[in-house]
């Protein structure tokens, strides 16, 4: 199983989720020995409501296998590469697995920060040994050695010195990047030396509650893989993702070494509309109002200088700003901003039309219009308030649509490619926009009782013809909406297998119980039910399976619910009475015919196709070689291959790749310039994506066939009676 809770994430928005920071103050506090009085109650609570409890779909009693489970994800949590604990380590630590879950009940946490402690102290050991390492004259790579990257199943190393083996081979690997990418010896070793450095001082910062968050979500993930706790402060930034708005400045920011940097600014933010900012611009100091104490930053943790940003509406902030260009010492410029609130419309849904010309056999160009969603979001506070005003993807998606039917569109292919979910009621609504009335999902409590969920409001805002776009990344809501509409009948599913997370949680917050005015204890996202498609199959494990398939990116033992050891399994129950607008079961070996002589003939889906097998034949190594002369040979067979793909695009009259000239310069992206990185990250916004043209053109042909053989269109669609209209 695949687990990691304690995530080293150098680059956030000032409202998405922040995971666990690690970019931090270099003298950080030693881990107390005891837990505080709010850390004991929180335990309890999170037990009570996991293990001692209706809430959750599966309570699991906090047994001796339980704990068992609970010791080795907290392990995997701070070492799931096995590079800093010795096998001895791990011996010492098996007197606390019997009593993992005694100290969850009882919030004894005394064990979970000893283990931590003992991480922070091997993280200090192992960065001053590799930057020991940087001195010595062991960078000849004309043997045979590489580097074994992969340890998630590889044994814990016997001893420190098998540990010193492992890291030499990781440093010399780190400097043969930078080597390949025209690096000099002391630039080299000053890089690395600077980039372990960090790595020390990140993890030496983290403290109490990083350890307890850390533990706490060992346990609950032995529970289900989808249930967490999250603190008071990851709550709330949790919340603000999903409402896709904040309340602060309005810029993205990322550390770099001991300071916090401006990598991007938000359209329509105070940052933006002062002016006064640009990214590569550093923040060193913060106050608060038109006279609170200007604070010194250099040093803190990210999300801690966050959340001194970040604030109400219409107060104030004082920043301290060295402009990118000046050096770090120079005398900083104050700016003074009024916070308020900001729409993060880089993650709401977007829209773009898709033209494909008419085939050869004769007939009129299509237009298909494309909307990618990235997230099932919703504003919970707002819509509670019922502020007319809150954010939804479904009315962005529904404003999308009606801009279509102005337009007029042929088609329209949803893209949920990477839609990891979100609201269960926006996926509900969502569906509502291409389906009447009618169930959209099943779902079943802890209990066995189902209930069914659905549209209730009559009519549609798109009858026409409707693709979904999915690959393995799509998970939860975005498997709701592409299993209702397979199910319906009511589209065409491209694209990969889903992830296959069939499952619903909701959000408990821990202060309801001990009566609390404040936000002390933090909320707990537990699973409550599992939900069923209308037909009665679950998504969960096998996900939802398209009707046209892509060459499998990530197969399934290696990404998805199913690689989960302890996650549900699939079930099926009884069907829900529901419309079938059509059965694409005899359009689909046309349909297939059509997709597979077009994609020989698509230079660019080939070559997805053959990036894709590349990658997955490399993931199958483990391993790179630390072969100077190999790697070389593999740089230079690379660039080759991009140098003659964009000749290629030329001469054929494609978009050329806007990353064609990028190569691995073998650096962190805290080590990049990052108004460059920036820039590099929106220029790839715009790379060729064949896939997302080949399902417009999937749609097309349906369209085609469908509008030309009215036989067909009978067995297809057998209650539509004018062309063009797919949910009559």
């Amino acid at each position: 199983m695949k687990f990691t809770r304690l995530v080293a994430v150098p680059l956030i928005a000032l409202a998405l989720t922040v995971p666990l920071g690690l970019m931090a103050q270099a003298d950080g506090d030693a881990l107390p020995g005891a837990p505080s009085a709010e850390q004991v109650t929180t335990s309890k609570l999170v037990y009570g409501l996991l293990s001692d409890s209706r809430y959750a779909y599966r309570p699991r009693p906090l047994d001796a296998t339980m704990s068992s489970e609970i010791f080795d994800h907290y392990l995997e949590a701070l070492d799931g590469g096995k590079l800093f604990f010795t096998a001895g380590d791990v011996d010492r630590f098996r007197a606390y697995e019997k009593g993992m879950g005694e100290s969850v009940r009882s919030g004894n946490l005394e064990p979970a920060y000893t283990i931590f402690a003992l991480y922070k102290q091997r993280v200090a050991d192992r960065v001053a040994y590799a930057r020991g390492l940087l001195e010595q004259d062991m960078f000849d790579f004309t043997g045979d050695d590489r580097w074994e990257y992969d340890r998630e199943d590889a044994a814990w190393a016997a001893d420190a010195a098998a540990l010193d083996a492992l890291w030499k081979q990781s440093v010399r690997n780190d400097w043969l990047r930078l080597k390949l990418a025209g690096k000099q010896p002391d630039e080299i070793r000053k890089t690395l030396d600077r980039r372990y450095l960090n790595l020390a001082n990140s993890v030496a910062a983290l403290d109490q509650e990083d350890a307890f968050q850390s533990f706490l979500n060992a346990y609950t993930s032995t529970v289900d893989p989808h249930t967490d706790y999250m603190n008071p402060r990851t709550a709330k930034l949790f919340t603000q993702s999903m409402s896709l708005s904040l309340e602060g400045i309005g810029a993205q920011l990322q550390k770099q070494d001991d300071v916090v940097v401006i990598r991007e600014l938000i359209a329509g933010g105070p940052a933006a509309i002062s002016g006064k900012f640009k990214p590569g611009d550093r923040i060193v100091g913060v106050g608060q109002g038109a006279s609170g104490a200007m604070e010194d930053v250099v040093g803190w943790r990210l999300d801690d200088v966050v959340e001194k940003i970040k604030g109400p509406k219409d107060t104030q902030v004082r920043l301290d700003v060295v402009p990118g260009e000046a050096t770090l010492d120079s005398k900083p410029v104050r700016i003074v901003l009024t916070r308020a609130r900001v729409k993060l419309e880089e993650q709401a849904a977007k829209s773009e039309i898709i033209t494909l010309p008419a085939p050869a056999s004769g007939g009129a160009d299509k237009r298909i219009g494309v909307i990618k969603l990235p997230a099932f979001y919703q504003d919970f506070e707002g819509r509670r308030t019922r502020n007319g005003e809150y954010t939804s993807a479904t009315r962005d998606v529904s404003r999308l649509l009606e801009q279509f039917r102005t337009d007029g569109v042929d088609g329209v292919v949803l893209d949920l490619r990477n839609n990891g979910g979100g609201s269960l009621n926006e996926a509900i609504e969502l569906t509502g926009l291409f389906i009447d009335k009618g169930p959209v999902v099943q779902v079943r409590e802890s209990g066995g009782r189902v209930s069914v969920e659905g549209d209730r409001t009559p009519g549609v805002s798109w009858d026409g013809p409707l693709a979904v776009l999915i690959n393995r990344s799509s998970a939860s809501a975005s498997e709701i909406f592409a299993g209702a509409i397979q199910d319906y009948g009511r589209g065409l599913v491209i694209g990969e297998t889903s992830f296959g997370k069939g499952t619903v949680q909701n959000i408990v917050p821990l202060d309801r119980w001990p009566a609390n005015e404040g936000d002390r204890y933090g909320h707990v996202k537990l699973t409550i039910a599992q939900f069923f498609l209308p037909g009665g199959s679950s998504t969960q494990n096998k996900g939802v399976v398209p009707d046209i398939a892509f060459p499998v990116t990530v197969d399934a033992s290696e990404f998805g619910e199913s690689t989960y050891d302890n996650a549900l399994e699939w079930r099926q129950i009884a069907a829900v009475p529901h419309q079938r607008y059509g059965d694409f079961s005899p359009l689909l070996p046309r349909l297939e015919a059509l997709h597979a002589a077009r994609v020989k003939q698509d230079k660019e889906f080939q070559w997805w196709t053959a990036d894709v097998a590349e990658f997955r034949a490399e993931r199958e190594k483990s391993y790179v070689s630390l072969n100077e002369a190999e790697r070389r040979a593999e740089r230079d067979r690379d660039a080759a291959k991009r140098e003659r793909r964009q000749e290629q695009r030329k001469a054929l009259g494609l978009a050329l790749d806007p990353l064609a000239d990028t190569k691995d310069d073998g650096l962190q992206a805290s080590e990049r310039n990052i108004a460059e990185d920036a820039a590099r990250e929106k220029a790839a916004e715009k790379r060729p994506d064949p896939l997302l043209r080949e399902s417009a053109a999937i749609l097309a042909d349906a369209v085609r066939l469908l509008n030309s053989d009215r036989q067909l269109s009978a067995q297809v669609l057998p209650e539509s009676t004018v062309p063009g209209v797919w949910a009559q």
